[in-house]
């Protein structure tokens, strides 16, 4: 009797579970976004700026740290700097308008193993994702091309039933997207999709700022620019705005033209691009601009 009623209580939780998850994808006619970085605080420079835009238009976006950030400092590391990084992710979250998961993998040690694909295919699939961003693969650090590497073996898998079979399939296959990088070999980044974030760019500001640990210490410090960061919290955010300011590149100008028009692309100040990878749907320009519907505006 034990057995029978051990067993009845397995099954329910393994439903209850399922009918959990599947309620996760429920279609509610919202467009939902995920984006994955390899360290806290990649997502947010990335698409940041994208991710303000849709979060005020209701939608869902989600960021994924693939690793946990415990190795991105000159004086901190470990467990003790995990929590850190952790900390500044949920704070950047709320600045964003965003859900923030931080998985528990080692920084500076990823690889694309199965374990860590299934992690990414669960995550896809939980969040019910119609748009995934992640690097290339084909960045400077091991992590951010692993990262791109699991999102790209993951794009067909997250289609597959008796792949990770405790968590629905996803009964439509994502778009996949590229952030900006400036890679050159094998070839070129292509700025497919771009969009205008002049306005919300001092909100993208704040929200990294919230990674004090990164945007005021480590990455100084190892880019050999630590002098230049000032100590009053004014003109921190002064400096983050300079330094995070990036040039638009004749592509992506003509890009915009595509989306905005050439007098509006004109205007754009600030902006994010998107190359739409070779895996997962193929968007038609109907499609991108069903599911970035603040192109134009």
């Amino acid at each position: 009797m034990k057995n029978v009623l051990r067993n009845f209580l397995c099954a329910l939780v393994f439903i209850l579970s399922v009918f959990a998850t599947a309620n996760a994808q429920n279609d509610d006619g919202k467009i939902r976004v995920i984006m994955f970085g390899a360290h806290p605080d990649d997502c947010d420079q990335g698409g940041g700026g994208t991710a303000i835009l849709f979060a005020q238009m209701g939608y869902a976006v989600k960021f994924v740290s693939v690793t946990n950030g415990d190795a991105g400092h000159q004086t901190m590391k470990g467990k003790e700097l995990a929590q850190r990084r952790y900390k500044e992710a949920q704070e950047a979250g709320k600045r964003f308008g965003v859900t923030y998961d931080v998985l528990d993998n080692h920084d500076g040690m990823l690889m694309p193993t199965l374990d860590v694909r299934l992690e990414i295919i669960k995550e896809i699939r939980e969040w019910n994702a119609d748009v995934v961003i992640a690097p290339r693969p084909n960045d400077y650090h091991p992590d951010h091309r692993y990262t791109g590497v699991l999102v790209q073996d993951a794009s067909y898998m997250v289609a597959v039933p008796d792949i990770e079979p405790n968590v629905p399939a996803l009964k439509k296959n994502p778009v996949f997207l590229y952030y900006r990088d400036r890679f050159q070999r094998p070839n070129p980044f292509h700025p497919d999709i771009t969009v205008d974030i002049t306005r919300v760019f001092d909100k993208k500001i704040y929200a990294l700022d919230a990674h004090t640990s990164q945007m005021y210490e480590w990455l100084p410090w190892i880019g050999h620019y630590l002098d230049e960061i000032p100590s009053g919290k004014e003109d921190r955010i002064k400096w983050l705005t300079k330094h995070e300011t990036e040039s638009i590149t004749p592509e992506m100008r003509a890009s915009l033209e595509k989306w905005y028009g050439k007098d509006k692309a004109a205007q754009v100040q600030q902006a994010e691009a998107f190359e739409i990878t070779e895996y997962g749907a193929q968007p038609t320009d109907d499609d991108i601009k069903r599911l970035f519907p603040m192109l134009g505006k």
